[in-house]
């Protein structure tokens, strides 16, 4: 008679190994059980690596050899999307800032010609009814527009008028008609998912550089099977690639969107020993009175800010006259602090600054910052503006023997980067926009 098995071979059976891997190329395994979904994983990732907690990390299906990546949504069960993963494929851990960020600028996502009832209603839409007729499962909310197809065993591509509905992305064989004879089912969304091509156009030899893909989940490997196409721009990709997911998960997504919030009355196992200062909480204050105020007029607050700025340079010129309390030289100390701030990743190139933005969601004020390779004194602010990457040069002025950092000619000028950085977190200046997400790299 055969022994009966042990409590730890139950215990082996209901638990998975994976393996995350971090943007520098190291690796963390963690065992985990059957049921654990992708934001409990990120947490345990968060708790485990000491990182900030700001509800932006996500756990990244990427496979190298197709050339795709994905990230997960927060209520997929990690071990499940494993298995149907190839051996070559794996979980990257990642920020990505603009997971829910259609759930607060919704106008911004979905141009009012690609939604199909905005034209039937002239555009005259409020942004919550738009939401709410994705969220809703008995409307019928519908994508249109032109997009290009790459033909099947080819490296042609094909300009067709497409049309994405909760029961799939079809397209119309004979112009822009909708009616039922002239449409062709390209893909279902419920047993597929929507990656983004991160190999560039000359692969594929794409029209444009906004290529994205629908994979079915129960294909590893086999490029056959993958729905290659292309948008004219970034907004009409990301309205394309939002609106499969509203359409395939509807009202989860908003769940997931809004566990953050519950969690912060209900804190769970997994929280981090430290966490982020939301950007919701940095507002231009007035403490000359007895009280401190939030200054709401933009003029008074613009005032505020020059004068904030010109206050931080008398307080270092004292400083450099009175004494450091520090051991080092204020000089010498400048030209360093910021190397422990998440935001500067040192002497990366101009492309490596681009990809990163673009990989952690390019919402507006994320930023990073890093050194000029064209000026060895010199640093450069990357930031992201309505989908734009922009740099901004921060070069080294030299007053009564004291270095300070500007990236407005000498209009304002900082003793060090964290200054300029906590300046400009709460002052626009010359900027489009605040500083409001950091771009992050996280060592597990």
């Amino acid at each position: 008679m055969p022994a009966a098995p042990s409590c730890d071979s139950f215990k082996d059976v209901s638990k998975s190994i994976v393996k995350v891997w971090s943007e520098d190329g190291a690796g963390k395994v963690v065992e985990i059980p059957a049921d654990m979904t992708a934001r409990d994983v990120c947490q345990l990732l968060v708790y485990k690596s000491h990182c900030l907690d700001d509800n932006a990390w996500t756990l990244v299906e990427h496979h190298p050899l197709l050339g795709l990546e994905r990230c997960l949504e927060d209520h997929e069960l990690v071990v499940q999307v494993q298995a149907s993963m190839s051996s070559d494929s794996k979980f990257l851990f990642r920020k990505n800032y603009a997971k829910y960020e259609f759930f607060r600028n919704p106008l911004n996502f979905f141009p009012e010609q690609m939604v199909a009832w905005c034209q039937e209603s002239d555009g005259s839409i409020p942004q919550s009814q738009l939401l709410q007729n994705f969220l809703n499962s008995s409307s019928c909310p519908e994508i249109q527009g032109y997009l290009y197809v790459k033909e099947p065993g080819r490296k042609s591509w094909k300009k067709l008028y497409m049309f994405l509905r909760r029961s799939g992305l079809y397209y119309s064989t004979k112009g822009t008609s909708k009616e039922p004879r002239h449409l062709q089912l390209l893909s279902d969304l419920d047993e597929s998912n929507i990656f983004t091509i991160i190999t560039g156009r000359k692969l594929h030899n794409s029209p444009t550089d906004f290529q994205f893909c629908i994979k079915p989940s129960k294909v590893r490997s086999d490029c056959k099977e993958l729905k290659m196409l292309c948008a004219e721009d970034e907004q009409s990709r990301t309205c394309w690639m939002t609106a499969f997911r509203l359409l395939k998960y509807g009202i989860v997504l908003y769940q997931n969107y809004n566990v953050p919030q519950q969690r912060k009355s209900n804190p769970s196992h997994f929280s981090a020993p430290v966490r982020s200062v939301s950007e919701n909480s940095l507002v231009a204050m007035d403490f000359s009175g007895r009280t401190g105020r939030v200054i709401d007029n933009p003029v008074e607050a613009q005032s505020a800010a020059l004068e904030e700025g010109q206050t931080w340079r008398k307080r270092s010129q004292r400083m450099n006259v009175l004494g450091s309390p520090s051991p080092l030289h204020p000089s010498s100390l400048s030209t360093v602090i910021h190397r422990t701030q998440v935001w500067f990743h040192g002497r990366i190139m101009r492309e490596e600054a681009h990809k990163m933005i673009i990989q952690q969601g390019q919402v507006d004020g994320l930023f990073l910052l890093r050194d000029s390779q064209s000026n060895p004194k010199a640093f450069v602010l990357t930031l992201c503006h309505h989908q734009k990457i922009k740099h901004f040069q921060i070069l080294p002025c030299e007053e009564d023997g004291q270095v300070f950092f500007s990236l407005d000619d000498g209009a304002t000028k900082f003793t060090d980067l964290i200054h300029l950085v906590e300046f400009y977190q709460l002052n626009r200046g010359v900027l489009p926009c605040k500083l409001k997400h950091p771009c992050t790299a996280v060592a597990l």
